[in-house]
């Protein structure tokens, strides 16, 4: 066996005790939804956390974001069965998610080096809090504050599977049409970017494809992703916007003023033609090229 399948499967085992202990949480806690769920997630967090610094490699976090949106929407669902939803609305959504969180997890799980591999952004965020804060950093900037962000952007999916009686219209057409091709893009995206990386010469970043549109593609399909949802959440309670909306929003603040300059600034420090295509190529819309 190797090192890496190891990894995975204590990767696999720690996924497993956080559902096993958040859902024992859920079932004791006789919280309003949806708090109770959030309260589950919270502390399935926390276990994860303690993996993490188990293990000192806080990437055991990186595949909590694709795990558990599907199971909070059949959660739901099932909770909810007497609210009289429209189920083909509700099945759609179930349906969409779970798409999206098997790709995005087999993605992860493909590539990811194993245990001896970090994602760069975690050491940095610790380094630049000092080694007396960096437990805390970690804990509330790499752990909870993504989960928050997360379940804000799944209330969306909690709109459909308890608010949801209308019957479909154009609004729901919509979120299918972003939500799948939100997938479709981040797919071939990610497809394009692991193609390159393959032959990569030292020095060279990808400008070809979805790339040479958009230096985020994969931001991108992320982000329409959870506008999607968005879009399912007001066709099945449009009077519920003000919670609704700010989930999607969240994520747009968080890919433009945080992800996408954090990356942008690396590779500019390690390849220095990056400036130039930053000055021509879009950072996250696709759009034509600005002539140089």
């Amino acid at each position: 066996m190797s090192e890496k399948t190891k990894a995975l499967g204590l990767i696999a085992w720690a996924y497993a005790v956080c559902i096993v202990i958040g859902a024992s949480a859920l079932a004791l806690w006789k919280l309003p939804a949806p708090w109770n769920a959030f309260a589950a997630d919270v502390i399935a967090t926390l276990v994860i956390f303690a993996f993490s610094w188990r293990y000192r490699n806080s990437s055991f976090y990186d595949a909590y974001w694709s795990v558990i949106p599907p199971l909070l929407a059949v959660y739901w669902f099932c909770a909810n069965e007497a609210a009289g939803v429209n189920t083909t609305r509700a099945a759609l959504v179930i349906g969409l998610v779970w798409i999206w969180a098997i790709r995005l997890t087999t993605n992860w799980a493909t590539y990811w080096g194993g245990l001896q591999h970090e994602d760069w952004r975690y050491a940095l965020v610790r380094q630049k809090a000092g080694k007396s804060a960096a437990i805390w950093v970690d804990l509330f900037g790499i752990h909870l504050f993504p989960t928050v962000q997360v379940f804000l952007g799944c209330l969306p999916i909690y709109a459909v599977m308890t608010l949801g009686q209308a019957p479909l219209g154009w609004l729901d057409a919509l979120a299918v049409v972003v939500t799948l091709g939100a997938i479709a893009i981040e797919t071939l995206a990610d497809l394009q970017l692991h193609a390159f990386i393959a032959k990569r010469q030292e020095g060279a970043f990808i400008r070809s494809g979805l790339w040479s549109w958009s230096r985020h593609p994969n931001y991108f399909g992320e982000l329409g992703f959870w506008w999607g949802l968005m879009l399912f959440g007001l066709a099945s309670a449009p009077a519920q916007a003000w919670w609704i909306v700010p989930g999607a929003l969240a994520m747009a603040a968080m890919f433009w003023f945080a992800s996408i300059p954090l990356m942008d600034r690396r590779s500019v420090e390690r390849r220095p033609a990056y400036a130039a295509y930053m000055r021509e190529v879009s950072a996250l819309v696709p759009l034509p090229p600005r002539k140089r």
